[in-house]
């Protein structure tokens, strides 16, 4: 017995046999309490890698999606300049229409068509032949 302030602590005697069956009960509560601490354990493991696996799966396909996003972009945005270019040329040749008048017979000009003259073709080599004398084109020596 200890004096502890006012009270005394009175130690009590358990019997052997009982003192045993309380450590069993025990014991077997513990296990018990472990295997659900370890149940829940596992199946959370088993919840982060599924959900890991899921969110890496669908990672994978927004990244293709995202990519053919991009290519559709590129392809649009050459489509939208190739569109701008000709509608650019159409609206240029609507302008032209009103700037220029159709013709009618009365506006246009006939020539006569003049007669060509043929020239032989000795009478043409040797032409070019004596411009090259005249040009010093063709000399002999250095």
């Amino acid at each position: 017995m200890k004096p502890y302030g006012n009270q005394l602590n009175f130690k009590k005697k358990v019997p052997y046999k009982g003192k045993k069956y309380s450590e069993k009960i025990s014991i077997i509560n513990i296990k018990f309490v472990h295997q659900i601490f370890d149940s829940i354990n596992i199946s959370l493991l088993v919840l982060i890698f599924t959900l890991f696996f899921l969110s890496f799966n669908s990672q994978k396909k927004w990244s293709n999606t995202y990519k053919n996003l991009s290519r559709t972009r590129a392809i649009n945005n050459n489509l939208i300049d190739y569109i701008s270019k000709i509608e650019e040329f159409y609206i240029s040749e609507l302008e032209s229409l009103n700037i220029y008048r159709k013709t009618k017979p009365k506006d246009l000009i006939y020539l006569d068509k003049l007669p060509e003259k043929k020239e032989s073709i000795l009478k043409k080599n040797l032409s070019t032949f004596i411009e090259g004398f005249v040009d010093s084109k063709y000399q002999k020596g250095y």
